[in-house]
């Protein structure tokens, strides 16, 4: 899959002339303007429409948790994936309050679920292997998880989705595959994940060192994707990229769901481009992330919940965006006179 730059300078041109042409001062509305001009180069229009948004939420356990990495057991996992279904979940709050589509993907969890709405399984195994003992995951069940991801959001309808994930020690994943893809230490990148204590993050960082030494071969991104896990964070690779080819808004939501757009964006550079990254959040190496990816967040709320809430939160800014580049009066259009610092409008 080859994902093309999105080079279109005219389209750039049409889009900040428009924003600039707007009954405002130059510039007055911030990074609103810069947000709605993102938006209509990843859809390819002037006047960018966002239609049927989907949250994807990506579940997996991870093998690593037996070694006391999460505050909570793992079987919250799987109760989680029962809330979100039941509609009593942050991100199912808040996915409803917004008219946005909720999709759920047993990716790996330890359970088994009742068919019902808004449930996909595909299960590649239950759970990771544990990463201290050989690789999360097998290559085979990395290809596979990637591309379940991609057939996921083939058949969503939309042109925006939004990314959100549960999984019981994916934190610790997220964490070790920023300090190996972002040649960054691990310390630097670990925080409390859950909830965890000062001791307890002290414990998690010193198993999280002992994994990154085992699987001190696996420098490539799918290399450490497999080593590190977790199937949920695969699949959502799998997702991005398939987004990204389809030309959909891809919203980011906080630390795990960037570690999949990380592995992605080595993968495929030009991903980076369809994305509007949500906020930043409380977990430690987020920032990090986010500035590894040059990645400017719409918030910052210091939330660390994950399932895909932060990404819902800034869901409505994305709305707001395209809703004044399309439906706000030009000068001309308005009789209202320009200020004398402000050039006309040069078409």
């Amino acid at each position: 899959m080859n994902i093309p730059d999105l080079h279109e300078p005219d389209l750039a041109a049409r889009l900040q002339r428009a924003v600039d042409n707007k009954t405002k001062p130059l510039g007055s509305l911030g990074r609103m303007e810069s947000l709605a001009i993102r938006v209509g180069l990843i859809l390819g229009s002037s006047h960018p429409q966002l239609r049927e948004p989907q949250m994807l939420v990506c579940a997996a356990d991870h093998g690593l948790a037996a070694h006391g990495i999460s505050a909570y057991p793992s079987d919250v996992t799987w109760q989680m994936v029962e809330n979100f279904l039941a509609g009593g979940a942050a991100v199912s709050v808040l996915a409803r309050q917004h008219g946005i589509g909720l999709t759920v993907v047993d990716c790996g969890v330890n359970h088994d679920f009742a068919a019902r709405k808004g449930l996909v399984v595909k299960k590649v195994a239950r759970g990771t292997a544990d990463a201290l003992a050989g690789p999360a995951m097998s290559a085979a069940q990395c290809e596979q998880a990637i591309g379940n991801g991609r057939d996921v959001v083939c058949g969503l309808p939309g042109n925006a989705l939004l990314l959100g994930e549960m999984g019981i020690g994916n934190t610790s994943a997220a964490s070790m595959l920023l300090a190996r893809l972002g040649g960054m230490a691990v310390a630097d990148v670990t925080g409390a994940g859950t909830g965890l204590d000062a001791d307890a993050v002290q414990r998690k960082i010193d198993v999280l060192r002992k994994v990154l030494a085992l699987h001190g071969q696996a420098r490539a991104p799918l290399d450490a994707l497999a080593a590190f896990g977790g199937l949920e964070i695969a699949t959502l690779v799998g997702a991005v990229l398939q987004a990204a080819a389809e030309r959909r808004v891809i919203v980011v939501d906080g630390f795990i769901a960037s570690a999949a757009v990380l592995v992605a964006s080595k993968l495929q550079p030009p991903v980076l481009q369809r994305c509007v990254f949500a906020h930043r959040s409380g977990e430690r190496g987020h920032a990090l992330m986010l500035a590894h990816l040059k990645a400017e967040p719409l918030l910052d709320l210091g939330l660390r919940l994950g399932e895909g809430s932060g990404a819902a939160l800034a869901w409505p800014l994305l709305v707001s965006a395209c809703a004044l580049l399309r439906e706000m009066a030009s000068f001309e259009a308005a009789g209202v006179s320009r200020s004398e610092s402000q050039e006309p409008l040069q078409t």
